[in-house]
């Protein structure tokens, strides 16, 4: 092999577009790596691990929510982030951190028919888990919702376009 194979505008052009794109993934497979996932609320046992930042009131959180939860083949990793938009989210949050079946009552939350009823028992440590959500959250510099990070892409939003690729 010549010299003259890495060092022509095209050698030059790849690899700058390479190391473009190890930028771009590094950050969310460093995250993906660092989560501390068992203080996350574990939906499935599918093949495809998808991470998720949510907020119980969002209303694209809500979309996204009604179309993962049919599907069997993920394995999905929730933290919540309640967003100051909406006021009744922290309690909520609060709630489904407290429960037993933390998949059941994220279910439950995520409904609009749950909107109008009245919280139930919130322990101690569902609001220290809350906490540690948002301080996870900080942490991975995650401020919107819904965000989801699978196979080391961020994916901002509710959008299938981009999703289900990765969901293949």
């Amino acid at each position: 092999m010549s010299d003259k194979n890495f060092t022509g505008p095209r050698s030059l052009m790849r690899l700058a577009v390479v190391l473009l794109l190890l930028l771009a993934v590094a950050p969310a497979v460093a995250a993906q790596d660092t989560l501390d996932l068992t203080k996350a609320v574990k939906i499935g046992n599918g093949k495809t691990m998808v991470i998720e930042f949510t907020d119980p009131d969002c209303p694209f959180c809500r979309k996204a929510e009604a179309y993962l939860q049919k599907r069997t083949d993920l394995t999905r990793y929730i933290f919540f982030i309640p967003l100051k938009s909406h006021p009744a989210s922290k309690g909520k949050v609060q709630y489904i951190l407290s429960s037993k079946d933390k998949a059941k009552a994220y279910h439950e939350a995520s409904s609009d028919s749950f909107d109008k009823k009245k919280l139930g028992d919130i322990t101690a440590e569902g609001v220290k888990l809350q906490r540690e959500h948002e301080e996870i959250a900080k942490a991975n510099k995650m401020n919107a919702t819904p965000t989801f990070m699978i196979y080391g892409r961020i994916i901002e939003g509710f959008d299938l376009k981009k999703l289900e690729p990765l969901l293949k």
